[in-house]
């Protein structure tokens, strides 16, 4: 073995299993070298996830990302001569009408983001699987692309590391734990195992079901569990005797039952002349915080497999024998099957990205099999970028909140994730149950009075709606419709859009104390702002004003949205409650690789907002302010930032409406919310809920939301928030954006879609949710840009002003045309739509009392 380094520019910690060495990989191949890999098993693992995962990979999912990186790991396990292309099924059975609507619905996704999944019959799922009783399935879906990792992803691992190694670019040392992390004025410094201490630039942490434990020496934790997953054999099943493969039938899903199933082909293949049996615990899964895993020596099998009780699948394996007998005929290899710890994740997806405590410090954990390779890739680009060309922020570790990431918190929301691994089918709003209640506003017992139907956000108790509002049905009813459809209607309040229209006709207020405020003070706060934001912050004439902006990345693309108040001595920035953390550590990172002089607080539980809008906002707002007058036009022109006083409270009043209608954001101390809101509310003024603000009413404005319509694969000129001038001063992403400004037109605009007729086939009105595929009527495909990025509704929500359903959508150039005739699909059913507007253009505009049609 080599000599144990003193030094090097990245050390890997767990580079044995799939992901680590797929960074590995990925590093060599965009310019890196000097790499120590270190694992504390073999290389490649013999203890890990990696070590007998069931290698499976499907590319369906209702997440872009989740596709895309499956899409890559495929293809780059297809490069290496490693992946067996047998395609898969899922199946719904007969009567589960709940599990075929999932079906469809996973056949849009598919258009969507550009799989080849299609539906199929009982009769070709008997053709392609024989050993399924046609007679208990009702149909279900083929992905031609799933298949397998061959002979297995521990063997993928282990040559990308011997490939690596060989470079000259990567020291390997197996058998080498970390022990801990040399941190030196927040900045990694090196690593300590038993052979020696390696200082490092850079350290990677994808130890799997061990991450946890790295993060920890740093003061850190990550929010995922490893669970069990009982994973069973049965045999000898010899069909495939003498072919060589290592599977011979697609994969199959039941998940109806929380289960798949697979051959494991010849019998002298790797795991040869057996069924596998999968199975995840639906109802009580077992969770293992990753301090009681095993050591090696302790081990039956291995620190990642626990011993497998009958009583854990003796019900759903049953269930299983009605869909396939032969696992009845076949004999149970008791010795072989055993639980599989695999990561869930307490946020709905992995954590990567860099530490937030520690620069240099980056973690990629609960990543499965399927997504190794892509995330491989995703790791390296942005740690050499500073970027991904697909947007990240939905995985990005810097948007956790700190009670995200305590350990009671990390156990309930991943006790929650494994019980739907793969049932039930979950909604796009579903909301987790556990651990809620962590943040309230100070009028939250007003709320609760009121009937508040309260969702969550970053930790934030949120009313959709409130019971106390209902009446409004009696006034709006015919304009509010009934949703018939459950889907459509679960985890939404018929009386949000009832308070839509009320504060469309007069006026009303919401709590929007979800918003995310840092504040950036010290002498180089403008300097850093004008450098981040492609709006003008800096400049006398801009003290006094919030002006809303963006951070754009070195590519010139849209990586957040805000408003700056820019104050005398600092400047606030009001964020969204789910981007707030990600983009306030942003910028103390990039303050300090520029060596600036800011400090940057988050005062986001500090202070609160009530927004008050409707064309009565004005003349309400005077019933409670001490001067009146100085609500008055000429005295608070839009966009402008003014102390008021309410209730004998300081209440700073910004002049901004993302509703479209006239009003102010309040802004307040915590301490000072409960006796503001209870004299706006003494007026009579009405609360309506964020249903009304962060979705129907700003749909029908145009307004776009971050991390949806706002994403780093589009321009600002795409998403048409680009200012007719840019700055003279220089920012991010500035070369980039002039270059894009400059071109004849842009490849594609985010457009305002409306839903013609929503009519289904069995006659009843839907009111969709989720991503749909845009779609051209004559062809049937889904739209495709020249930078070959799919068209799919980014935001969708029913408009009762205007009586439709209202999407936004990026299209190609050449279909951006008012009145342009498209269909989106939506549950396998298409329905037309037609262009209303391209870029910003809003369908109702107060300014101009009635709706565009």
């Amino acid at each position: 073995m080599a000599e144990f380094p003193q030094r090097a520019k990245v050390v890997i910690i767990g580079l044995g299993g799939i992901v680590g060495a797929s960074i590995a990989h990925h590093l060599i191949e965009r310019g890196w070298d000097d790499i120590v890999g270190i694992d504390k098993s073999g290389i490649p693992t013999d203890i890990g996830s990696t070590a007998h995962a069931s290698d499976f990979c499907y590319t369906t999912s209702h997440d872009f990302l989740s596709v895309w990186t499956t899409q890559y790991s495929i293809d780059f396990f297809e490069r290496m001569g490693h992946y067996a292309r047998i395609g898969g099924l899922e199946v719904a059975r007969t009567g589960d009408d709940v599990w075929m609507e999932e079906i469809k619905r996973k056949l849009s996704s598919a258009k969507a983001f550009g799989t080849r999944a299609h539906y199929v019959s009982p009769a070709e799922i008997k053709k392609m699987f024989p050993l399924i009783e046609e007679d208990q399935v009702m149909g279900g879906m083929f992905d031609p692309d799933a298949g397998l990792v061959v002979p297995r992803s521990q063997t993928v691992a282990g040559k990308l590391v011997d490939t690596a190694e060989k470079s000259g670019k990567l020291q390997v040392f197996g058998n080498t734990p970390a022990t801990s992390l040399l941190v030196e004025n927040g900045r990694i410094k090196g690593v300590v195992t038993h052979r020696g201490t390696i200082m490092a630039d850079h350290v990677i942490v994808c130890a799997g079901i061990w991450g946890r434990l790295i993060a920890e020496m740093v003061g850190e934790d990550l929010p995922v569990m490893p669970v069990d997953h009982p994973l069973t054999f049965f045999g000898p099943y010899n069909e495939f005797e003498g072919t060589g493969k290592e599977i011979g039938f697609p994969l199959l899903r039941d998940q109806g039952n929380s289960a798949y199933m697979r051959d494991t082909g010849d019998p002298k293949t790797t795991e040869g002349g057996q069924i596998e049996w999968g199975y995840y615990e639906a109802t009580n899964p077992r969770l293992c915080h990753p301090r009681d895993i095993l050591e090696k020596h302790e081990a039956r099998l291995s620190p990642s497999q626990r011993d497998l009780e009958m009583e854990q699948i003796i019900e759903p394996l049953e269930r299983a024998m009605e869909l396939t007998p032969i696992l009845g005929e076949l004999g149970y290899n008791e010795g072989h099957s055993f639980n599989g710890l695999l990561q869930v994740s307490a946020a709905g997806g992995p954590s990567c990205g860099e530490s937030q405590k520690v620069r240099g410090l980056w973690y990629c954990v609960a990543i499965w099999v399927k997504d190794g390779p892509g995330y491989g890739k995703l790791i390296a680009d942005w740690m050499t970028d500073g970027r991904t060309e697909i947007d990240h922020a939905s995985i990005d570790y810097a948007r956790f909140y700190p009670h995200q990431l305590e350990e009671k918190f990390i156990e309930n929301r991943c006790f929650e994730a494994a019980q739907k691994i793969y049932f039930p089918a979950v909604h796009t709003r579903e909301p987790y149950a556990s651990s809620r209640n962590v943040k309230r506003s100070p009028f939250y017992e007003r709320e609760k009075e009121l009937g508040g139907y309260f969702m969550e956000l970053g930790g934030w108790e949120r009313a959709h709606g409130y019971a106390a509002n209902e009446h409004l049905l009696e006034k709006y009813g015919n304009r509010v419709p009934v949703r018939e459809n459950e889907w459509d209607s679960r985890h939404f309040w018929r009386v949000s859009n009832a308070e839509h229209l009320a504060m469309s006709e007069d006026c009303g207020i919401v709590n929007l104390s979800h918003f995310h405020m840092v504040d950036i003070e010290g002498p180089d706060h403008v300097e850093l702002l004008e450098w981040l934001c492609a709006a003008k912050i800096g400049g006398d004439g801009n003290i006094g004003k919030g002006i809303y902006t963006h951070f754009l990345d070195d590519e010139g693309m849209v990586r957040a949205d805000f408003t700056v108040f820019r104050m005398a001595d600092r400047c606030r920035l009001v964020n969204g409650a789910d981007a707030g953390p990600r983009d306030f550590h942003y910028m103390r990172r990039v303050a300090e690789d520029r060596g600036l002089d800011v400090t940057i607080t988050d005062v986001s539980e500090k202070f609160i907002t009530i927004g008050i809008w409707g064309p009565n906002a004005r003349e309400t707002l005077k019933k409670v302010v001490a001067d009146p007058a100085g609500l008055d036009p000429q005295n608070f022109p839009f966009a402008a930032i003014t102390p008021i006083e309410i209730a004998g409270k300081p209440v700073s009043a910004f002049r901004i409406s993302y509703v479209g209608e006239q009003g102010w954001e309040l802004h307040m101390k915590y301490e000072d919310g409960l006796a503001v809101w209870d004299a706006l509310r003494a007026t009579g003024v009405m609360a309506f809920g964020v249903e009304t603000y962060a979705n129907s009413r700003r749909m029908e404005k145009s307004l776009r939301l971050q991390n949806a319509d706002l994403l780093t694969q589009y321009n600002l000129i795409e998403a048409d928030l680009a200012r007719p001038k840019v700055k003279e001063a220089d920012f991010r992403g500035k070369a980039k954006h002039l270059e894009y400004k400059a071109r004849e037109h842009q490849p594609a605009m985010l457009c305002t879609l409306v839903m013609t007729e929503n009519t289904d086939r069995n006659g009843v009105k839907r009111y969709p949710v989720g991503n749909l595929p845009v779609m051209d009527p004559e062809t049937g495909e889904v739209l495709i840009d020249e930078l070959g990025r799919r068209s799919y509704t980014t935001s969708i929500a029913y408009g009762p002003t205007i009586g439709k359903n209202i999407a936004l959508a990026y299209l190609p150039w050449a279909y951006c045309q008012e009145g342009r005739k498209l269909n989106v699909e939506y549950f396998a059913e298409t329905y037309p739509v037609e262009v209303a507007g391209v870029g910003y253009k809003p369908l109702y505009d107060p300014e101009n009392l009635k709706p565009r049609s």
